[in-house]
């Protein structure tokens, strides 16, 4: 059977670009730890740097504001830390959509973390954030909002809450890991002090991703035993995963390029849209217009989300499923719980760049037949 993948959003495929470079480095047989001064290591240390320079230059950002990182989750973590080592009694404060790396790690480390509720689509309330920055007694050591959110795509008005944040004093930590190599993205003139991102998302290879700091910014270490990434995060380099995410920043940030990705993925999302709201009830979740254009999540009332998983896999689709029986996790997505939606009953399908017509096609003719076939079961 032939398979098709609707799932960028959770990790998406390795692009050619990665494999390509990563295979050419392979082949020059070269081995160095970068922070030694023979030739070798220099070669090593070159090649990081220009992917980190590939990096910045996709993202808006000077390359020394670039700390590669395993990925969207440590950087979250990172950011949590840093804040709260330098104001260990304040709360942390974060949306209630927004990832659980932000919101566990929040708890983990402050002694309060102040909930920031969103409306219906799952977007921040900038009145509510306004009324928690007016409480000078209690200013948060940060604050977490996502620039996207992972499951319904909204786009949050992340220029707003920096500018928010800051008037009051406030660092701010953007979760870009949903967003970059999506949409076009300027770190530089959105001044956020923590921004992370997350390559397996858009094609690099797994175990990589960045935090970027904001200028000024000097993140406690989180990671600590040696002086790697300017002393600011200790390990040795992944040097293949650096190489081949540095390809994939160099190929995606070309002229015009996100933007026909873009014009691409609004297409094809918009006919699993009509494909889906075709069948009696099925409703979309997050902001229809101002969202990310590679993802859409449905409602889809009278079945189960796990028999809809299922149903589709056994047609040869692959979906995710914000329901508990769906996830790793033992609770509904608190994403969709904090909308106010029935994340048991949610099914959410994301495209990218390996996406083809067949793959569409293959939901459209599957979609109506799984849901119908389960209803009449449920009778």
């Amino acid at each position: 059977m032939t398979r098709h993948y609707l799932d960028f959003a959770s990790t998406a495929p390795l692009r050619r670009e990665a494999a390509s470079a990563i295979n050419e480095w392979l082949a020059l047989g070269i081995t160095a730890d970068p922070g030694r001064p023979f030739h070798e290591a220099r070669v090593v240390s070159d090649a990081i740097e220009r992917a980190r320079t590939s990096l910045a230059t996709l993202i808006g950002a000077r390359p020394r504001q670039v700390i590669f990182t395993s990925g969207g989750t440590e950087s979250a973590n990172w950011a949590s830390y840093a804040a709260h080592v330098q104001n260990p009694a304040a709360p942390i404060a974060c949306t209630a959509v927004e990832h659980s790396a932000v919101r566990i790690s929040s708890e983990r480390l402050a002694p309060t973390v102040l909930n920031i509720p969103v409306d219906g689509v799952g977007r921040i309330d900038l009145d509510a954030l306004g009324e928690l920055l007016s409480n000078r007694d209690r200013l948060p050591a940060l604050v977490h909002c996502q620039l996207a959110n992972h499951e319904v795509g909204t786009i949050q008005p992340i220029a707003e809450v920096v500018a928010q944040c800051h008037l009051a004093g406030v660092p701010v930590h953007v979760d870009a890991c949903s967003a970059v190599g999506q949409i076009p993205i300027d770190a530089g003139a959105l001044e956020a002090d923590y921004l992370s991102l997350s390559g397996h998302k858009f094609g690099a290879p797994t175990g990589i991703g960045a935090l970027v700091v904001g200028r000024g910014t000097r993140p406690a270490p989180l990671l600590v035993g040696g002086d790697q990434e300017r002393a600011r995060r200790a390990g040795m380099e992944p040097v293949l995963a650096i190489i081949g995410l540095g390809a994939v920043a160099e190929s995606i940030g070309t002229p015009n390029a996100l933007e026909t990705a873009a014009e691409r993925a609004r297409a094809e999302t918009a006919r699993l849209v009509k494909a889906a709201l075709a069948v009696d009830g099925v409703v979309e979740y997050g902001d229809p217009i101002d969202r990310l254009p590679h993802l859409v999540c449905f409602g889809v009332p009278g079945v189960e989300a796990e028999g809809v998983v299922l149903g589709l896999d056994q047609a040869g689709i692959a979906v995710h499923s914000g329901s508990a029986c769906s996830s790793e996790s033992i609770v509904p997505s608190p994403v969709l719980q904090a909308m106010g939606v029935d994340a048991d009953r949610s099914l959410r399908c994301s495209v990218g760049w390996s996406t083809d017509e067949a793959d569409i096609e293959a939901f459209e003719r599957a979609f109506t037949k799984v849901v119908g076939a389960l209803r009449e079961l449920g009778r």
